[in-house]
């Protein structure tokens, strides 16, 4: 009879994107998209990232800053990759491209990647960071304990989270994509339960991953929420400039516990890791076959599971 470890922690990690799947094995990645035409279209290529070979990368509590920053300049490239396949013929070229070209030349696309990761961040720390802190601040003249207040504070911004998650996941072309994010969660875990990786075997997998980056987002709103209550200022600007600084503090908190959950399963990572489980039943919908299949193409492209199973997963009497 094969004896097989409960789980064991492959490595590997990824996104939903546009019709297909994004897997990423260290510098590896591939963009697997069920193209209009039916065919799976799968791209692989390196990426070294953000300070690639800086020993800043393997500090605790530091890497999680980069390995953020990484996960949404990559997830921004693949995603425009993936929609490539969808655009219409003749609104490729528009006004901002012919601009972004005669400016910048070769290097527009990155540019404008550049540009939009940034407005991206602008966006997600006015709305998630700083619109809690000014709808709290309504409520000074009744609630006059700061530590109270921070907490409403990390209470409004984890419901404007969830209620964001909830809004999109009612739009259609989203919930397609957070089906391919069900198959590649699916994928992943099918591997790290020691299974084969086929297409019976991902669909009685979880659509649940402790390692997900739903769980990541929540871990930083609830890192905020304690980080907040612990270090005040009484200047109204100060407080508002102590939730941008304090950003990278908490993405680094939070990075080291969603990589302890990725890698542990005791009783208290499990309390610590089911918030996010819990919203993951938002962010992924259960795939079908076809979806299931595009990301066992994107999973083998950067990942010998084979072998890992062979080498993890031993038969023993």
């Amino acid at each position: 009879m094969r004896k097989k470890k409960k789980t064991c922690t492959s490595g590997i990690g990824g996104q939903a994107v546009l019709e297909g799947i994004m897997m990423k094995n260290k510098d590896l990645y591939s963009v697997s998209v069920r193209k209009p035409d039916g065919e799976i279209d799968v791209e692989t290529e390196e990426y070294h990232g953000v300070l690639h070979g800086s020993p800043l990368k393997k500090i605790p509590f530091v890497r999680g800053i980069f390995m953020f920053l990484d996960s949404l300049i990559l997830g921004m490239r693949t995603l425009t990759y993936s929609a490539s396949f969808y655009e219409d013929e003749e609104a490729k070229v528009t006004t901002t491209d012919k601009v972004m070209n005669k400016l910048f030349g070769e290097k527009a696309e990155k540019v404008l990647m550049g540009i939009t990761v940034a407005i991206s961040l602008v966006l997600a720390v006015a709305i998630f960071m700083l619109l809690p802190y000014f709808i709290s601040s309504f409520f000074m003249t009744y609630i006059r304990n700061t530590s109270l207040l921070a907490l409403l504070e990390g209470l409004l911004r984890i419901l404007i989270f969830v209620a964001y998650v909830f809004a999109i996941s009612a739009m259609k072309d989203i919930r397609r994509v957070y089906m391919y994010h069900g198959a590649e969660h699916k994928c992943i875990n099918c591997i790290e339960h020691g299974h084969e990786l086929t297409v019976e075997n991902v669909k009685k997998a979880s659509r649940l991953h402790k390692r997900c980056g739903t769980s990541f987002l929540l871990f930083v709103m609830l890192v905020s929420v304690i980080i907040f209550i612990f270090i005040q200022v009484q200047s109204p600007i100060s407080r508002v400039v102590l939730r941008i600084v304090l950003i990278p503090v908490i993405a680094g908190i939070s990075y080291e516990i969603i990589r302890l959950a990725g890698s542990t399963n005791n009783i208290i990572v499990r309390i610590l890791s089911a918030p996010g489980m819990w919203l993951q039943r938002l962010t992924t919908k259960e795939p079908d076959e076809s979806m299931i299949e595009v990301a066992i193409k994107s999973v083998e492209a950067v990942f010998d599971w084979k072998t890992f199973l062979s080498e993890k997963f031993s038969n023993e009497n």
